[in-house]
Protein backbone atom coordinates (compact mmCIF):
# COMPACT_ATOMS: atom_id res chain seq x y z
CA UNK A 1 0.00 0.00 0.00
CA UNK A 2 1.03 3.65 -0.42
CA UNK A 3 1.58 6.17 2.37
CA UNK A 4 -1.00 8.43 0.75
CA UNK A 5 -3.69 5.83 1.48
CA UNK A 6 -3.07 6.17 5.23
CA UNK A 7 -4.17 9.80 5.18
CA UNK A 8 -7.38 8.88 3.38
CA UNK A 9 -8.48 6.65 6.29
CA UNK A 10 -10.02 8.89 8.95
CA UNK A 11 -10.23 6.12 11.52
CA UNK A 12 -6.42 6.03 11.76
CA UNK A 13 -6.21 9.59 13.10
CA UNK A 14 -3.03 10.44 11.21
CA UNK A 15 -1.87 14.00 10.53
CA UNK A 16 0.98 14.71 8.08
CA UNK A 17 3.79 16.81 9.60
CA UNK A 18 6.24 16.60 6.72
CA UNK A 19 7.27 14.72 3.61
CA UNK A 20 4.28 15.36 1.36
CA UNK A 21 6.41 14.80 -1.74
CA UNK A 22 7.24 11.25 -0.52
CA UNK A 23 3.65 9.98 -0.04
CA UNK A 24 3.88 7.58 -2.99
CA UNK A 25 6.31 5.39 -1.06
CA UNK A 26 5.18 1.77 -0.65
CA UNK A 27 4.51 0.39 2.83
CA UNK A 28 5.48 -3.28 3.18
CA UNK A 29 4.95 -3.68 6.92
CA UNK A 30 4.57 -1.98 10.28
CA UNK A 31 6.64 -1.92 13.49
CA UNK A 32 6.08 -0.36 16.92
CA UNK A 33 9.21 0.58 18.86
CA UNK A 34 10.61 2.83 21.58
CA UNK A 35 14.16 1.54 21.30
CA UNK A 36 16.91 4.11 20.76
CA UNK A 37 18.28 1.92 17.96
CA UNK A 38 15.64 -0.39 16.39
CA UNK A 39 17.57 -0.90 13.13
CA UNK A 40 18.42 -4.53 13.83
CA UNK A 41 14.69 -5.36 13.68
CA UNK A 42 13.97 -3.47 10.45
CA UNK A 43 14.16 -4.88 6.93
CA UNK A 44 12.96 -1.84 4.93
CA UNK A 45 9.63 -0.47 3.81
CA UNK A 46 8.06 -0.36 7.31
CA UNK A 47 5.82 2.29 8.84
CA UNK A 48 7.48 2.80 12.25
CA UNK A 49 5.17 3.69 15.16
CA UNK A 50 6.73 5.22 18.27
CA UNK A 51 5.58 6.74 21.54
CA UNK A 52 8.86 8.75 21.76
CA UNK A 53 10.03 7.07 24.98
CA UNK A 54 13.50 6.89 23.42
CA UNK A 55 13.77 10.73 23.37
CA UNK A 56 15.71 12.19 26.31
CA UNK A 57 16.43 15.52 24.61
CA UNK A 58 16.41 17.35 21.25
CA UNK A 59 19.72 15.81 20.15
CA UNK A 60 18.23 12.30 20.23
CA UNK A 61 15.88 12.97 17.29
CA UNK A 62 18.66 13.37 14.73
CA UNK A 63 20.34 10.10 15.68
CA UNK A 64 17.04 8.18 15.75
CA UNK A 65 15.87 9.43 12.35
CA UNK A 66 19.28 8.77 10.78
CA UNK A 67 19.09 5.12 11.86
CA UNK A 68 15.57 4.74 10.41
CA UNK A 69 16.62 6.23 7.07
CA UNK A 70 19.64 3.93 6.88
CA UNK A 71 17.34 0.95 7.47
CA UNK A 72 15.11 2.07 4.56
CA UNK A 73 11.83 2.59 6.44
CA UNK A 74 8.91 4.15 4.56
CA UNK A 75 7.76 6.64 7.22
CA UNK A 76 7.61 7.48 10.94
CA UNK A 77 4.42 8.00 12.94
CA UNK A 78 4.78 9.58 16.42
CA UNK A 79 2.07 9.27 19.07
CA UNK A 80 0.72 12.31 20.93
CA UNK A 81 -0.60 10.37 23.93
CA UNK A 82 2.50 10.88 26.17
CA UNK A 83 4.16 14.18 25.15
CA UNK A 84 1.32 15.96 23.41
CA UNK A 85 2.46 17.67 20.21
CA UNK A 86 5.32 16.04 18.33
CA UNK A 87 8.59 17.89 19.21
CA UNK A 88 9.91 20.34 16.61
CA UNK A 89 13.37 18.76 16.67
CA UNK A 90 11.87 15.52 15.38
CA UNK A 91 9.98 17.38 12.64
CA UNK A 92 13.20 19.11 11.56
CA UNK A 93 15.23 15.90 11.59
CA UNK A 94 12.66 14.07 9.43
CA UNK A 95 12.55 17.00 6.97
CA UNK A 96 16.36 17.04 6.73
CA UNK A 97 16.42 13.30 5.85
CA UNK A 98 13.27 13.40 3.65
CA UNK A 99 11.49 10.91 5.95
CA UNK A 100 7.68 11.36 5.95
CA UNK A 101 6.39 12.07 9.48
CA UNK A 102 2.86 11.55 10.82
CA UNK A 103 1.33 12.52 14.15
CA UNK A 104 -1.00 9.92 15.71
CA UNK A 105 -3.92 11.36 17.66
CA UNK A 106 -4.00 10.34 21.31
CA UNK A 107 -7.40 8.64 20.84
CA UNK A 108 -6.01 6.14 18.31
CA UNK A 109 -4.22 3.00 19.49
CA UNK A 110 -1.13 1.84 17.66
CA UNK A 111 -2.80 -1.58 17.40
CA UNK A 112 -5.54 -0.06 15.23
CA UNK A 113 -2.97 1.28 12.76
CA UNK A 114 -1.00 -1.97 12.82
CA UNK A 115 -4.08 -4.07 12.08
CA UNK A 116 -5.10 -1.81 9.21
CA UNK A 117 -1.67 -1.81 7.58
CA UNK A 118 -1.21 -5.58 7.94
CA UNK A 119 -4.65 -6.25 6.47
CA UNK A 120 -4.06 -3.96 3.50
CA UNK A 121 -0.55 -5.22 2.79
CA UNK A 122 -1.64 -8.87 3.00
CA UNK A 123 -4.56 -8.21 0.68
CA UNK A 124 -2.33 -6.53 -1.89
CA UNK A 125 0.22 -9.35 -1.69
CA UNK A 126 -2.56 -11.86 -2.22
CA UNK A 127 -3.71 -9.89 -5.26
CA UNK A 128 -0.18 -9.78 -6.65
CA UNK A 129 0.22 -13.50 -6.05
CA UNK A 130 -3.11 -14.22 -7.69
CA UNK A 131 -1.93 -12.35 -10.78
CA UNK A 132 1.30 -14.34 -10.82
CA UNK A 133 -0.63 -17.60 -10.39
CA UNK A 134 -2.97 -16.70 -13.23
CA UNK A 135 -0.05 -15.80 -15.50
CA UNK A 136 1.74 -19.01 -14.56
CA UNK A 137 -1.38 -21.02 -15.32
CA UNK A 138 -1.64 -19.52 -18.80
CA UNK A 139 2.02 -20.29 -19.45
CA UNK A 140 1.63 -23.90 -18.39
CA UNK A 141 -1.60 -24.39 -20.31
CA UNK A 142 -0.48 -22.90 -23.61
CA UNK A 143 3.19 -23.81 -23.76
CA UNK A 144 6.12 -25.39 -21.95
CA UNK A 145 5.87 -25.79 -18.21
CA UNK A 146 6.47 -22.61 -16.24
CA UNK A 147 8.48 -24.26 -13.52
CA UNK A 148 5.98 -26.71 -12.08
CA UNK A 149 4.27 -26.66 -8.69
CA UNK A 150 7.47 -25.75 -6.84
CA UNK A 151 7.37 -22.20 -8.23
CA UNK A 152 3.88 -21.52 -6.93
CA UNK A 153 4.65 -23.09 -3.55
CA UNK A 154 7.63 -20.76 -3.21
CA UNK A 155 5.34 -17.81 -4.02
CA UNK A 156 2.94 -18.91 -1.30
CA UNK A 157 5.82 -18.96 1.15
CA UNK A 158 7.38 -15.64 0.19
CA UNK A 159 4.22 -13.56 -0.33
CA UNK A 160 1.68 -15.10 2.06
CA UNK A 161 4.01 -16.80 4.55
CA UNK A 162 2.31 -20.15 3.88
CA UNK A 163 4.26 -23.41 3.79
CA UNK A 164 2.59 -25.88 1.44
CA UNK A 165 3.27 -29.26 -0.18
CA UNK A 166 1.74 -31.29 -2.99
CA UNK A 167 1.15 -34.94 -2.07
CA UNK A 168 -0.01 -37.98 -4.00
CA UNK A 169 -2.98 -40.06 -2.75
CA UNK A 170 -0.47 -42.50 -1.22
CA UNK A 171 1.36 -39.75 0.69
CA UNK A 172 4.36 -39.43 -1.65
CA UNK A 173 5.82 -35.93 -1.81
CA UNK A 174 5.25 -34.50 -5.29
CA UNK A 175 6.49 -30.95 -4.64
CA UNK A 176 7.42 -28.73 -1.71
CA UNK A 177 8.86 -25.30 -0.98
CA UNK A 178 12.53 -24.90 -1.82
CA UNK A 179 12.95 -22.22 0.86
CA UNK A 180 14.57 -23.01 4.20
CA UNK A 181 12.58 -25.02 6.68
CA UNK A 182 12.19 -28.61 7.86
CA UNK A 183 10.93 -31.12 5.32
CA UNK A 184 7.51 -32.66 5.85
CA UNK A 185 8.15 -36.04 7.55
CA UNK A 186 7.04 -39.18 5.70
CA UNK A 187 4.70 -40.23 8.52
CA UNK A 188 2.97 -36.85 8.41
CA UNK A 189 2.61 -37.14 4.62
CA UNK A 190 1.01 -40.56 5.04
CA UNK A 191 -1.34 -39.27 7.75
CA UNK A 192 -2.45 -36.29 5.65
CA UNK A 193 -3.02 -38.45 2.58
CA UNK A 194 -5.14 -40.88 4.59
CA UNK A 195 -7.21 -38.03 6.08
CA UNK A 196 -7.71 -36.59 2.60
CA UNK A 197 -8.94 -39.90 1.18
CA UNK A 198 -11.34 -40.42 4.09
CA UNK A 199 -12.69 -36.86 3.86
CA UNK A 200 -13.30 -36.99 0.11
CA UNK A 201 -14.86 -40.43 0.33
CA UNK A 202 -17.12 -39.21 3.15
CA UNK A 203 -18.41 -36.32 1.06
CA UNK A 204 -17.03 -33.55 3.30
CA UNK A 205 -16.46 -30.10 1.83
CA UNK A 206 -12.89 -28.93 1.48
CA UNK A 207 -10.59 -27.62 2.67
CA UNK A 208 -10.19 -30.38 5.24
CA UNK A 209 -8.47 -29.42 8.47
CA UNK A 210 -6.24 -31.97 10.21
CA UNK A 211 -4.39 -31.59 13.51
CA UNK A 212 -1.09 -33.50 13.61
CA UNK A 213 0.56 -33.01 16.99
CA UNK A 214 0.27 -29.28 17.60
CA UNK A 215 0.23 -28.29 13.91
CA UNK A 216 -2.94 -27.72 11.90
CA UNK A 217 -2.92 -28.50 8.18
CA UNK A 218 -5.58 -27.53 5.65
CA UNK A 219 -5.99 -29.96 2.75
CA UNK A 220 -7.18 -28.84 -0.68
CA UNK A 221 -8.01 -31.50 -3.31
CA UNK A 222 -6.17 -31.20 -6.63
CA UNK A 223 -8.65 -32.59 -9.11
CA UNK A 224 -7.23 -33.85 -12.37
CA UNK A 225 -8.74 -32.40 -15.52
CA UNK A 226 -9.88 -29.26 -13.74
CA UNK A 227 -12.94 -30.96 -12.27
CA UNK A 228 -14.80 -28.95 -9.70
CA UNK A 229 -15.95 -30.35 -6.34
CA UNK A 230 -18.93 -32.01 -8.00
CA UNK A 231 -17.27 -32.65 -11.36
CA UNK A 232 -16.78 -36.40 -11.06
CA UNK A 233 -19.81 -38.59 -11.71
CA UNK A 234 -18.85 -40.77 -8.78
CA UNK A 235 -16.31 -39.85 -6.09
CA UNK A 236 -14.84 -43.34 -6.42
CA UNK A 237 -13.59 -42.40 -9.88
CA UNK A 238 -11.08 -39.93 -8.45
CA UNK A 239 -10.62 -40.50 -4.72
CA UNK A 240 -7.66 -42.84 -5.24
CA UNK A 241 -5.95 -40.80 -7.93
CA UNK A 242 -6.27 -37.09 -7.07
CA UNK A 243 -3.34 -35.22 -5.57
CA UNK A 244 -3.74 -32.85 -2.63
CA UNK A 245 -2.31 -29.50 -1.56
CA UNK A 246 -1.41 -29.53 2.15
CA UNK A 247 -1.04 -26.06 3.71
CA UNK A 248 0.45 -25.57 7.15
CA UNK A 249 -2.33 -23.28 8.38
CA UNK A 250 -5.92 -23.34 9.66
CA UNK A 251 -8.11 -22.23 6.77
CA UNK A 252 -11.26 -22.27 8.90
CA UNK A 253 -11.31 -18.50 9.40
CA UNK A 254 -9.86 -17.45 6.05
CA UNK A 255 -11.61 -14.84 3.97
CA UNK A 256 -13.18 -15.88 0.68
CA UNK A 257 -10.46 -14.11 -1.31
CA UNK A 258 -7.70 -16.18 0.24
CA UNK A 259 -9.62 -19.41 -0.21
CA UNK A 260 -10.22 -18.54 -3.87
CA UNK A 261 -6.49 -17.97 -4.28
CA UNK A 262 -5.63 -21.39 -2.86
CA UNK A 263 -8.22 -23.06 -5.06
CA UNK A 264 -6.60 -21.23 -7.99
CA UNK A 265 -3.29 -22.78 -6.97
CA UNK A 266 -4.88 -26.23 -7.03
CA UNK A 267 -6.14 -25.63 -10.58
CA UNK A 268 -2.61 -24.68 -11.59
CA UNK A 269 -1.18 -27.84 -10.03
CA UNK A 270 -3.88 -29.84 -11.82
CA UNK A 271 -2.42 -28.62 -15.13
CA UNK A 272 0.88 -30.23 -14.17
CA UNK A 273 -0.96 -33.40 -13.18
CA UNK A 274 -2.75 -33.55 -16.53
CA UNK A 275 0.58 -33.07 -18.32
CA UNK A 276 2.01 -36.00 -16.38
CA UNK A 277 -1.00 -38.17 -17.30
CA UNK A 278 -0.66 -37.20 -20.95
CA UNK A 279 2.98 -38.31 -20.87
CA UNK A 280 1.83 -41.70 -19.63
CA UNK A 281 -0.54 -42.22 -22.56
CA UNK A 282 2.08 -43.95 -24.72
CA UNK A 283 3.12 -46.28 -21.92
CA UNK A 284 -0.49 -47.16 -21.16
CA UNK A 285 -1.21 -47.91 -24.82
CA UNK A 286 1.84 -50.17 -25.11
CA UNK A 287 0.82 -52.04 -21.99
CA UNK A 288 -2.73 -52.45 -23.27
CA UNK A 289 -1.51 -53.88 -26.55
CA UNK A 290 0.82 -56.36 -24.84
CA UNK A 291 -1.91 -57.39 -22.38
CA UNK A 292 -4.40 -58.05 -25.18
CA UNK A 293 -1.83 -60.13 -27.05
CA UNK A 294 -0.98 -62.19 -23.97
CA UNK A 295 -4.62 -62.80 -23.03
CA UNK A 296 -5.61 -63.73 -26.58
CA UNK A 297 -2.91 -66.41 -26.78
CA UNK A 298 -0.90 -64.67 -29.48
CA UNK A 299 2.32 -66.23 -30.70
CA UNK A 300 5.38 -65.49 -28.52
CA UNK A 301 7.13 -63.96 -31.53
CA UNK A 302 4.34 -61.40 -31.92
CA UNK A 303 4.45 -60.54 -28.21
CA UNK A 304 8.25 -60.28 -28.32
CA UNK A 305 8.03 -57.84 -31.24
CA UNK A 306 5.64 -55.65 -29.26
CA UNK A 307 7.97 -55.77 -26.26
CA UNK A 308 10.86 -54.62 -28.43
CA UNK A 309 8.79 -51.57 -29.30
CA UNK A 310 7.98 -50.96 -25.63
CA UNK A 311 11.50 -51.38 -24.26
CA UNK A 312 12.97 -48.07 -25.56
CA UNK A 313 10.02 -46.18 -24.08
CA UNK A 314 10.19 -47.87 -20.72
CA UNK A 315 13.96 -48.23 -20.49
CA UNK A 316 15.50 -45.44 -22.57
CA UNK A 317 19.21 -45.87 -23.15
CA UNK A 318 19.30 -49.45 -21.86
CA UNK A 319 20.82 -51.73 -24.46
CA UNK A 320 20.16 -55.11 -22.81
CA UNK A 321 16.77 -56.75 -23.09
CA UNK A 322 14.95 -56.56 -19.76
CA UNK A 323 13.30 -59.13 -17.61
CA UNK A 324 9.65 -58.48 -16.88
CA UNK A 325 7.42 -58.86 -13.87
CA UNK A 326 3.65 -58.68 -13.86
CA UNK A 327 1.68 -56.99 -11.08
CA UNK A 328 -2.09 -57.36 -10.89
CA UNK A 329 -4.21 -55.12 -8.65
CA UNK A 330 -7.89 -54.65 -8.00
CA UNK A 331 -9.97 -52.19 -6.01
CA UNK A 332 -13.28 -53.59 -4.78
CA UNK A 333 -15.92 -51.41 -3.13
CA UNK A 334 -17.97 -52.63 -0.20
CA UNK A 335 -21.11 -51.08 -1.66
CA UNK A 336 -21.09 -52.05 -5.34
CA UNK A 337 -23.90 -50.80 -7.56
CA UNK A 338 -24.75 -51.17 -11.20
CA UNK A 339 -24.09 -47.53 -12.03
CA UNK A 340 -20.78 -47.27 -10.16
CA UNK A 341 -17.41 -46.75 -11.84
CA UNK A 342 -15.47 -49.60 -13.38
CA UNK A 343 -12.65 -50.44 -10.94
CA UNK A 344 -10.10 -50.93 -13.75
CA UNK A 345 -9.31 -47.25 -14.54
CA UNK A 346 -9.36 -46.35 -10.83
CA UNK A 347 -6.91 -49.13 -10.02
CA UNK A 348 -4.76 -48.22 -13.03
CA UNK A 349 -4.05 -44.72 -11.68
CA UNK A 350 -3.45 -46.05 -8.19
CA UNK A 351 -1.12 -48.83 -9.34
CA UNK A 352 0.95 -46.35 -11.36
CA UNK A 353 1.42 -44.35 -8.16
CA UNK A 354 2.21 -47.38 -5.99
CA UNK A 355 4.89 -48.62 -8.39
CA UNK A 356 6.85 -45.36 -8.12
CA UNK A 357 9.71 -45.44 -5.64
CA UNK A 358 8.15 -43.99 -2.44
CA UNK A 359 11.39 -42.16 -1.62
CA UNK A 360 11.44 -40.38 -4.96
CA UNK A 361 10.01 -36.87 -5.29
CA UNK A 362 8.57 -34.88 -8.14
CA UNK A 363 5.82 -35.57 -10.65
CA UNK A 364 7.79 -37.92 -12.95
CA UNK A 365 10.18 -40.06 -10.86
CA UNK A 366 11.13 -43.48 -12.20
CA UNK A 367 8.04 -43.36 -14.40
CA UNK A 368 8.87 -46.33 -16.60
CA UNK A 369 6.01 -48.64 -15.67
CA UNK A 370 3.34 -49.56 -18.22
CA UNK A 371 -0.07 -50.17 -16.65
CA UNK A 372 -3.12 -51.39 -18.56
CA UNK A 373 -6.57 -52.22 -17.26
CA UNK A 374 -9.50 -54.47 -17.94
CA UNK A 375 -12.96 -53.79 -16.59
CA UNK A 376 -12.11 -55.29 -13.20
CA UNK A 377 -8.36 -55.07 -12.65
CA UNK A 378 -5.17 -53.22 -13.52
CA UNK A 379 -2.12 -55.04 -14.90
CA UNK A 380 1.40 -53.60 -14.80
CA UNK A 381 4.39 -54.67 -16.87
CA UNK A 382 7.42 -53.85 -14.74
CA UNK A 383 10.71 -53.92 -16.66
CA UNK A 384 13.84 -55.12 -14.89
CA UNK A 385 17.37 -54.78 -16.31
CA UNK A 386 18.81 -58.05 -17.51
CA UNK A 387 21.07 -59.76 -14.99
CA UNK A 388 24.08 -61.61 -16.29
CA UNK A 389 25.27 -64.92 -14.93
CA UNK A 390 23.28 -67.42 -12.96
CA UNK A 391 20.74 -65.05 -11.50
CA UNK A 392 17.39 -64.67 -13.19
CA UNK A 393 16.58 -61.21 -11.89
CA UNK A 394 13.72 -62.29 -9.67
CA UNK A 395 15.42 -61.26 -6.45
CA UNK A 396 15.95 -57.76 -7.78
CA UNK A 397 12.34 -57.20 -8.75
CA UNK A 398 9.19 -56.04 -7.05
CA UNK A 399 8.38 -57.68 -3.71
CA UNK A 400 4.72 -57.67 -2.72
CA UNK A 401 4.99 -56.59 0.92
CA UNK A 402 7.76 -54.09 0.24
CA UNK A 403 5.61 -52.59 -2.49
CA UNK A 404 2.78 -51.80 -0.07
CA UNK A 405 4.82 -50.95 3.02
CA UNK A 406 4.98 -47.21 2.35
CA UNK A 407 1.37 -46.83 1.20
CA UNK A 408 -0.55 -49.21 3.45
CA UNK A 409 -1.33 -46.64 6.14
CA UNK A 410 -2.86 -43.88 3.98
CA UNK A 411 -4.72 -46.29 1.72
CA UNK A 412 -6.09 -48.29 4.66
CA UNK A 413 -7.37 -45.08 6.23
CA UNK A 414 -8.84 -43.90 2.96
CA UNK A 415 -10.56 -47.22 2.18
CA UNK A 416 -11.75 -47.96 5.72
CA UNK A 417 -15.40 -48.95 5.68
CA UNK A 418 -15.71 -48.51 1.92
CA UNK A 419 -13.35 -50.68 -0.13
CA UNK A 420 -10.28 -52.90 -0.47
CA UNK A 421 -7.10 -52.98 -2.52
CA UNK A 422 -5.57 -56.38 -3.28
CA UNK A 423 -2.39 -56.94 -5.25
CA UNK A 424 -0.44 -59.91 -6.62
CA UNK A 425 3.13 -60.05 -7.96
CA UNK A 426 4.62 -62.63 -10.33
CA UNK A 427 8.17 -63.87 -10.54
CA UNK A 428 10.44 -62.32 -13.16
CA UNK A 429 10.46 -63.84 -16.64
CA UNK A 430 13.03 -63.33 -19.36
CA UNK A 431 11.02 -63.85 -22.53
CA UNK A 432 7.67 -63.29 -24.14
CA UNK A 433 6.86 -66.99 -23.68
CA UNK A 434 6.78 -66.50 -19.94
CA UNK A 435 4.40 -63.53 -19.83
CA UNK A 436 1.18 -65.54 -20.01
CA UNK A 437 2.28 -67.70 -17.09
CA UNK A 438 3.44 -64.60 -15.18
CA UNK A 439 0.04 -62.98 -15.68
CA UNK A 440 -1.77 -66.03 -14.34
CA UNK A 441 0.71 -66.28 -11.46
CA UNK A 442 0.09 -62.65 -10.50
CA UNK A 443 -3.68 -63.18 -10.68
CA UNK A 444 -3.45 -66.26 -8.44
CA UNK A 445 -1.34 -64.29 -5.98
CA UNK A 446 -3.92 -61.49 -5.95
CA UNK A 447 -6.66 -64.00 -5.13
CA UNK A 448 -4.54 -65.23 -2.20
CA UNK A 449 -4.23 -61.61 -1.02
CA UNK A 450 -8.01 -61.14 -1.41
CA UNK A 451 -8.64 -64.03 0.97
CA UNK A 452 -6.76 -62.25 3.74
CA UNK A 453 -8.24 -59.76 6.19
CA UNK A 454 -7.44 -56.09 5.87
CA UNK A 455 -8.14 -53.17 3.56
CA UNK A 456 -4.79 -53.33 1.72
CA UNK A 457 -3.26 -56.76 1.07
CA UNK A 458 -0.60 -58.19 -1.23
CA UNK A 459 0.84 -61.61 -2.04
CA UNK A 460 3.89 -62.63 -4.04
CA UNK A 461 4.77 -65.51 -6.32
CA UNK A 462 6.82 -67.25 -3.63
CA UNK A 463 3.63 -67.87 -1.64
CA UNK A 464 2.08 -69.90 -4.43
CA UNK A 465 4.42 -72.85 -3.82
CA UNK A 466 3.32 -73.45 -0.23
CA UNK A 467 0.27 -74.26 1.88
CA UNK A 468 -0.47 -70.52 1.96
CA UNK A 469 -2.00 -70.88 -1.51
CA UNK A 470 -4.44 -73.55 -0.35
CA UNK A 471 -5.57 -72.29 3.05
CA UNK A 472 -7.52 -69.20 1.94
CA UNK A 473 -9.75 -71.33 -0.28
CA UNK A 474 -10.81 -73.80 2.40
CA UNK A 475 -14.56 -73.20 3.08
CA UNK A 476 -15.22 -71.47 6.39
CA UNK A 477 -17.36 -74.30 7.81
CA UNK A 478 -14.65 -76.89 7.02
CA UNK A 479 -12.00 -74.60 8.49
CA UNK A 480 -13.96 -74.15 11.75
CA UNK A 481 -14.72 -77.84 12.14
CA UNK A 482 -11.11 -78.91 11.51
CA UNK A 483 -9.56 -76.42 13.94
CA UNK A 484 -12.21 -77.01 16.62
CA UNK A 485 -11.65 -80.78 16.60
CA UNK A 486 -7.89 -80.40 17.14
CA UNK A 487 -7.49 -77.19 19.15
CA UNK A 488 -10.64 -76.73 21.26
CA UNK A 489 -9.63 -79.45 23.81
CA UNK A 490 -6.29 -77.65 24.29
CA UNK A 491 -7.92 -74.22 24.60
CA UNK A 492 -10.40 -75.51 27.19
CA UNK A 493 -7.57 -77.08 29.21
CA UNK A 494 -5.53 -73.84 29.03
CA UNK A 495 -8.52 -71.82 30.27
CA UNK A 496 -8.99 -74.10 33.28
CA UNK A 497 -5.37 -74.76 34.21
CA UNK A 498 -3.33 -71.95 32.56
CA UNK A 499 -1.13 -74.71 31.15
CA UNK A 500 -0.05 -72.85 27.98
CA UNK A 501 -0.49 -75.93 25.82
CA UNK A 502 -1.27 -73.91 22.64
CA UNK A 503 1.91 -71.77 22.89
CA UNK A 504 3.88 -74.94 23.65
CA UNK A 505 2.46 -76.69 20.57
CA UNK A 506 3.30 -73.69 18.36
CA UNK A 507 6.88 -73.55 19.63
CA UNK A 508 7.35 -77.32 19.34
CA UNK A 509 6.28 -77.33 15.68
CA UNK A 510 8.31 -74.19 14.94
CA UNK A 511 11.41 -75.95 16.32
CA UNK A 512 10.78 -78.96 14.05
CA UNK A 513 10.12 -81.20 17.03
CA UNK A 514 13.49 -80.59 18.66
CA UNK A 515 13.10 -81.07 22.43
CA UNK A 516 16.28 -79.15 23.28
CA UNK A 517 15.64 -76.10 21.10
CA UNK A 518 11.98 -75.88 22.10
CA UNK A 519 12.76 -76.15 25.83
CA UNK A 520 15.39 -73.43 25.46
CA UNK A 521 13.00 -71.14 23.60
CA UNK A 522 10.27 -71.58 26.22
CA UNK A 523 12.76 -71.43 29.14
CA UNK A 524 11.54 -74.81 30.38
CA UNK A 525 13.22 -77.97 31.62
CA UNK A 526 13.05 -80.70 28.98
CA UNK A 527 11.03 -82.91 31.34
CA UNK A 528 8.44 -80.13 31.74
CA UNK A 529 8.21 -79.84 27.96
CA UNK A 530 7.78 -83.62 27.63
CA UNK A 531 4.95 -83.49 30.19
CA UNK A 532 3.14 -80.74 28.23
CA UNK A 533 3.51 -82.52 24.89
CA UNK A 534 2.24 -85.72 26.48
CA UNK A 535 -0.81 -83.83 27.78
CA UNK A 536 -1.44 -82.45 24.24
CA UNK A 537 -1.31 -85.97 22.79
CA UNK A 538 -3.60 -87.33 25.54
CA UNK A 539 -6.25 -84.59 25.04
CA UNK A 540 -6.30 -84.88 21.22
CA UNK A 541 -5.56 -88.60 20.74
CA UNK A 542 -2.73 -87.63 18.38
CA UNK A 543 0.96 -88.56 18.28
CA UNK A 544 3.37 -85.67 17.73
CA UNK A 545 6.12 -88.05 16.63
CA UNK A 546 4.09 -88.84 13.48
CA UNK A 547 4.49 -86.52 10.47
CA UNK A 548 0.77 -86.68 9.61
CA UNK A 549 -0.29 -85.50 13.07
CA UNK A 550 2.32 -82.76 13.09
CA UNK A 551 1.00 -81.53 9.73
CA UNK A 552 -2.61 -81.54 10.99
CA UNK A 553 -1.68 -79.47 14.02
CA UNK A 554 0.37 -77.10 11.85
CA UNK A 555 -2.54 -76.48 9.46
CA UNK A 556 -5.03 -76.11 12.32
CA UNK A 557 -2.89 -73.40 13.92
CA UNK A 558 -2.52 -71.58 10.59
CA UNK A 559 -6.28 -71.65 9.94
CA UNK A 560 -7.33 -70.68 13.44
Amino acid sequence: MRLRALLDTDALGLRLLGGEEELDRAVRGVMTTDLRDPSRYLSGGELVLTGLAWRRGPADSEAFVRLLVQAGVAALAAGEAELGDVPDDLVVACARHRLPLFAVHESVAFATITEHVVRQVSGERAGDLAAVVDRHRRMMTSGPAGGGPDVVLDLLGSDLDLRAWVLSPTGRLIAGPKTAGPALPADVCARLAGEQLAAVRGGRRGPYRVLVGTTTYSLFPVRSGGRGPQGARDVRESVLSDWLLAVEADAGDWREERLDLLYGVTHLIAVERDRRDAARTVRRRLAQEVLELVQSGAAPAEIAARLRVAAPVLLPGLGAAPHWQVVVARVEWDRPDGDGPQPGPVTQSLLEEILVDPLATGPEPSDRIAVAHTGEEAVALVPLPAVSGEHDGSEQGVLAEVLLAAVREPLSAGLDGDGRLTLGVSAAVHSAEGLRGALEEARHARRVAAARPGRVCAAGHHELASHVLLLPFVPDDVRRAFTARLLDPLRDYDRRHRAELIPTLEAFLDCDGSWTRCASRLHLHVNTLRYRVGRIEQLTSRDLSRLEDKLDFFLALRMS
